[in-house]
């Protein structure tokens, strides 16, 4: 069977799969563009402006915007929020004071963040005597109810966060589906816990029709080159949550006196609404290419997750190979049919933040954009390959034809 046939056929068989991701593609743009008409955008949103940027409004508005869009009450949108990791240590650290726990119910956390919690003499939370817990999942990757409920009762007297990882990260278990994120909600609460509950939502944004913010959750965080920047977003990450958190969140990003108040951004807003505007349909895109290369690597007999008879809750898909060589043969195919710099050949490297050596493709015209096609692994057992994103379909496709014929 060629390349193409095979092709053919699956997406012959996903049909039904790619008509729910539509609708889930249609109720969030309808929601997207509600906001967009709530908060009256108009051009003037999109100016830029100096210095202390007092009076921003395309700044403010379109963490009004995101907010909507996200299901939350108040939102920070920045190009100063340089990554998912950025934008997630600056809401832990406008959070969190000097003797609270956190207790994250979701397992280890993702490997680059683990320095900001873990890390010694660097300015981490455990520096700042914040103390942070895990439970681990149970055997088939879910919320170990238990488990929570037993370390809650330890940490209550100093417990002030529970922390959730929608997306698996270098993990083989499924992402976080938000009813199961809104279960976990409900069950801390019936506990008695009232402080933050807080979700790590990159890669999540957009994939179903609710959010964390709409089931239970006080603060959710995300990058811009993944989901919600929609390809367009040249940089920056969102905080979104309850007022409350977010004033605190913002006292952090920029100073305790002055918080929300100001922030500029000399190069204008116009490719952060835009993006945000794209951003269902360019995740429908993501959404179709990982089921339709999903389905071909299981006809071929490589396991990968999500099953396909389950709808995903991320854009990431998580691919097994035997060998070291044939994981880093697959991340060179996703390489080479790049847009951009697709004449590299790709070797492993010690990237920063990952405790192995890390391979990745990222042929993006936003560099280490996930939401564009890419993918990467760290070279280790059991060798894994993360493949993400694709702007559109037919990219996706295309790439898989490269990748299928080096198989076959």
């Amino acid at each position: 069977m060629t390349a193409e046939q095979l092709i053919n056929e699956a997406e012959a068989s996903l049909v039904e799969n790619f008509k729910k991701a539509d609708d889930i593609s249609e109720f969030n743009q309808e929601k997207v563009l509600k906001a967009f008409n709530k908060y009256s955008i108009a051009i003037r949103h999109f100016n830029g402006t100096t210095g202390y940027g007092y009076g921003d409004d395309g700044r403010f508005t379109l963490g009004s915007v995101f907010a909507e869009s996200l299901g939350a009450e108040a939102g920070i949108v920045s190009p100063a929020l340089l990554s998912g990791t950025h934008a997630l240590s600056v809401a832990l650290f406008g959070v969190l004071r000097t003797g609270d726990s956190v207790l994250c119910v979701s397992g280890m956390p993702y490997d680059t963040i683990r320095g900001v919690i873990f890390g010694e003499g660097n300015g981490s939370l455990k520096d700042f005597g914040i103390s942070f817990d895990c439970t681990q999942l149970t055997e088939d990757g879910k919320f170990d109810k238990e488990a929570i409920e037993r370390e809650y009762f330890r940490l209550k007297d100093s417990l002030k966060m529970i922390y959730i990882q929608r997306s698996r990260g270098y993990e083989l278990r499924d992402a976080f589906t938000v009813a199961e994120i809104g279960d976990i909600c409900s069950f801390v609460r019936s506990l008695g816990f009232t402080g933050c509950i807080f979700v790590d939502n990159c890669y999540g944004e957009f994939v179903e029709k609710s959010e964390p913010c709409d089931v239970g959750a006080d603060v959710a965080v995300g990058s811009l080159i993944k989901n919600p920047g929609g390809g367009l977003a040249p940089t920056g990450g969102y905080i979104v949550g309850k007022e409350n958190y977010i004033d605190l969140i913002g006292r952090r990003l920029t100073a305790p006196s002055i918080g929300n108040e100001v922030g500029s951004y000399a190069y204008g807003y116009r490719l952060f609404y835009q993006g945000l505007f794209m951003a269902p349909h360019t995740v429908n895109q993501a959404i179709k290419g990982s089921l339709v290369i999903g389905k071909c690597m299981e006809m071929l007999g490589y396991e990968n997750f999500p099953k396909l008879d389950k709808t995903p809750s991320d854009i990431t898909r998580a691919i097994r190979f035997d060998t070291a060589e044939q994981l880093c043969a697959f991340i060179q195919s996703v390489q080479e049919a790049s847009p951009v710099d697709s004449f590299v050949t790709l070797e492993p490297w010690d990237m920063p933040g990952y405790d192995s050596k890390v391979i990745m493709a990222a042929g993006c015209f936003v560099e280490g954009a996930s939401i564009e096609l890419s993918a990467d692994a760290p070279v280790k057992e059991p060798y894994t390959a993360y493949f993400q994103g694709g702007l559109t379909y037919e990219h996706c496709k295309y790439a898989l034809k490269k990748i299928l014929e080096k198989l076959i």
